[in-house]
């Protein structure tokens, strides 16, 4: 089997659920169109998101085929709200105020969105195996692991850690092609206390990243330049994709090191 796109998932609101989706547009920026467009944040102008408040994990959204509404439930209730994010905001931002018992605004940003990593804005990528693997150190499902670590391209047809060679031992991006696009692999992503908790829950799972450090430790692949690994609690690839505006991702697209 050779390298292919298995997956795109893409999260219109940074921290909420996010959407698979068929294909996806490259923006100026390098991100993907519709990632993390949106964010919460609170009276000080600070996000609000899943590494300081845990309690959005207990927050089911969904949203319409043309982005323009949201669905919020809590914890999978069958009550649900559905709100304009633009025509009815004031009253998106209340329902959430009285759910995070504190003031939010919502943003958006349709160049840029609102990444993790605004030096690799561009999509992260995983290959299945890994997913797959690290589901297996704790006993998980492949979706609830997929949820913990909210990467967006997911690459099939490889083995375990195979997106561990999409970063040099010199800092030089490594390009590689999805489709027509070129992509630069800039860096192991750095993972927070997100994929500590159960996605849907907020729970902790014990003693998860030093599982995961151990573990890590014991299956870092050959081909992962060891200079990026002063730590092991890494997992995916931050890239960039330059001067390709208007280009698409599209799920079964083949892949290629350059």
């Amino acid at each position: 089997m050779l390298p292919f796109l298995s997956r795109i998932d893409i999260f219109p609101v940074k921290s909420l659920d996010g959407v698979a989706v068929s294909q996806a547009t490259v923006l100026g920026s390098g991100a993907l169109r519709g990632d993390r467009t949106y964010a919460l944040f609170d009276a000080q102008n600070r996000f609000i998101n899943a590494k300081r408040t845990a309690a959005i994990h207990r927050l089911r959204s969904a949203f319409s085929d043309d982005g323009e509404f949201i669905t919020l439930a809590v914890d999978s209730d069958s009550s649900t709200v559905t709100f304009s994010l633009h025509q009815q905001r004031p009253d998106l931002e209340t329902w959430l105020a009285n759910y995070f018992q504190q003031p939010v605004t919502l943003q958006e940003n349709h160049d840029l969105g609102f990444p993790d990593d605004t030096y690799a804005a561009g999509p992260t990528v995983i290959s299945t195996a890994t997913l797959q693997t690290v589901a297996d150190w704790y006993s998980l499902t492949l979706d609830e692991t997929r949820r913990r670590f909210r990467t967006n391209l997911e690459i099939d047809g490889v083995p375990a850690f195979w997106e561990d060679q999409l970063f040099s031992t010199d800092e030089t991006p490594v390009c590689f092609t999805i489709g027509d696009v070129v992509l630069q692999g800039i860096n192991p992503c750095q993972r927070c206390i997100v994929p500590t908790r159960d996605a849907l829950t907020g729970s902790a799972t014990k003693s998860f990243q030093k599982t995961f450090a151990q573990q890590r430790t014991a299956t870092l692949p050959s081909w992962a330049p060891p200079q990026w690994f002063d730590h092991f609690y890494k997992l995916a690839v931050n890239t960039n994709i330059a001067n390709q505006c208007g280009q698409s991702l599209r799920v079964g697209d083949s892949v290629s090191l350059l």
